[in-house]
């Protein structure tokens, strides 16, 4: 797997805030079929949030010197971390499009794109929750 930089005319740029961060998105989100303390009204459908990611041949070089001494490579896992969060930005911007209030069942999927590229999905199911009386 290689990683790399979002462009940095990306709205989704490595320096705005995450879902979960401080400024972030404190969207509703479960791996669950129902949130324990609220009640779903409406499913609205599946949503997505996709990244495409090269980590660039100087990255590349370093890194692969790291895994040949053995051990985490961590220049990978900050890539693969600052991937899934944007992909879960853009899960969310897509799922507040649609009118969504939340996102149950939400997974992640990734492969590759050739043998430079990555994609890394975060993708779920949108509901509206309804209102307590």
């Amino acid at each position: 797997m290689v990683f790399g930089p979002s462009d940095s005319s990306d709205a989704m740029s490595d320096q705005s805030p995450h879902y979960g961060e401080a400024g972030g998105s404190q969207f509703p989100i479960t791996t669950a079929l129902v949130f324990p303390d609220r009640d779903i009204e409406h499913s609205l459908g599946m949503v997505f949030g996709v990244v495409v990611r090269s980590m660039g041949i100087a990255r590349n070089i370093g890194a692969g010197f790291k895994s040949l001494a053995g051990g985490e490579v961590k220049q990978y896992t900050r890539l693969v971390e600052d991937s899934r969060r944007h992909a879960l930005d853009r899960m969310i911007e897509n799922a507040q499009l649609i009118g969504g209030e939340g996102i149950i069942s939400m997974r992640f999927d990734s492969s590759e794109v050739g043998n430079t590229l990555t994609e890394i999905v975060a993708y779920g199911t949108v509901v509206t929750f309804r209102k307590s009386e």
